[in-house]
């Protein structure tokens, strides 16, 4: 079976060199942009226990965010092809990351909490949409997951109890 290979490119931009750029660890800015084709920018900088700006995207809440989103387009694709209409999808996702004596780091675990609000309570056969049908497709986005497969940490779930939409 012939593998595809897909390809990324992102452009980062520092902005945060200042007048004096790196002469100290205080002198410089963390600031940077990041930018790939036509998308909009997407402003970065350090953790703001590390000098950053608690206003821009700091690489890690990047991860965290990228299992997010990646969690959340395989359930979605999975809740699909099952019959399950989702039409509410929202995630608390967290992630903990640990800091040795030395200042090396590294994520121990991110926790993943999506709130699926489904259109009906059962799929067309008539069987129910239940909290362990989405467990189920959770599990199996989990498993699909590009950016969950390539971590080697710890990535949990903790859905919220199915809610169906209110008839109109």
């Amino acid at each position: 079976m012939a593998q595809l290979l897909h390809q990324y490119s992102v452009d980062l931009a520092w902005t945060g060199a200042g007048a004096d750029g790196t002469a100290t660890y205080t002198s410089y800015g963390r600031d940077h942009t990041l930018t790939s084709g036509g998308k909009p920018p997407l402003p970065g900088t350090s953790d703001p226990g590390f000098r950053g700006d608690p206003d821009r995207w700091s690489p890690e809440d990047l991860l965290v965010g990228a299992l997010a989103q990646c969690h959340m387009l395989w359930f979605l694709h999975l809740a699909a092809a099952a019959g399950v209409v989702v039409v509410g999808y929202d995630d608390a996702a967290s992630g903990t990351m640990r800091i040795e004596s030395a200042g090396h780091g590294q994520f121990t675990e991110v926790v993943l909490r999506p709130r699926v609000t489904v259109a009906r309570a059962t799929l067309p056969d008539g069987a129910r949409v239940d909290d362990d049908l989405l467990a189920d497709l959770h599990r199996r986005a989990h498993e699909h997951c590009f950016i969950a497969r390539s971590v080697n940490f710890t990535v949990r779930h903790e859905p919220t109890p199915v809610t169906v939409a209110a008839a109109a």
